[in-house]
Order: structure tokens, then sequence, then C-alpha cells
């Protein structure tokens, strides 16, 4: 079944609110959803102490194949959009921060791999 753009878009959106509600019950606050800088979108930022999460989300049928649609490309663009984010803050470049890949399967369910970009 293939979808249409508006369904990829509200089931990428469904995605993102289960995965935030997921950092929130694990005790991390929401800064912005669908972060947009010049360089590109942040799904998610959430805070982590002094520091910040920037959370790419994934769905597909399984975490496996979610997690094959990261590429180098976009990383390289995520990495850029973090880096004027954080330009913003107290502590600007030194500012804490990690990278993690949320994937969310057909049924709902996510897996978060911490520090995901330093294994591609």
């Amino acid at each position: 079944m293939t979808l249409t753009a508006q369904e990829r878009y509200y089931a990428g959106a469904a995605a993102e609110d289960i995965v935030a509600l997921n950092y929130e019950r694990r005790g991390h606050d929401l800064v912005h959803k669908r972060w947009r800088g010049t360089a590109g979108e942040i799904d998610l930022i959430v805070r982590d102490g002094d520091g910040f999460i920037f959370v790419e989300v994934k769905k597909s049928q399984t975490h496996t194949k979610a997690a094959h649609r990261l590429g180098r490309r976009q990383m390289d663009r995520i990495f850029g959009a973090a880096s004027e984010f954080i330009g913003g803050e107290p502590k600007g470049q030194l500012t804490d921060v990690r990278f993690d890949l949320a994937t969310v399967d057909e049924v709902g369910t996510v897996q978060v791999i911490e520090n995901a970009f330093l294994e591609h």
C-alpha cells in the first residue's frame, strides 16, 4: 500500500508525538518539535540537564527498516541545524549535545538508539 503525501505527513507527526511522549516519560522536557533552521529541520529537541538531545524520528514497518532510512546527508543537515540551534544557547558550541535516532514500527512501539549518529 502506497501512502499519499498527506498520509505520510500525518503518520510522521503521529510518530513524533509518540516519541516525544516516550522522552517525557523518561524525565526529559520537550523543547521543540520540528524545529527549522537554515541548515534543515530537527524532528525533536529535548532538554537533557544543561544540554540537549536532538532526535531524528523514523517510522516504518519495522525498526530495522526505519533505522536504514537515516543517511549521512541527512545526519549532516541535522548536525548543521543543531549547531545553529545551540549557537543561541549561553554555552554556545560548548553545550552538551547528543544525537538520537528514534524508530517507530507499524504498531507504534518505540526504540531509541542513543548517540546513533556515532554508529553510522
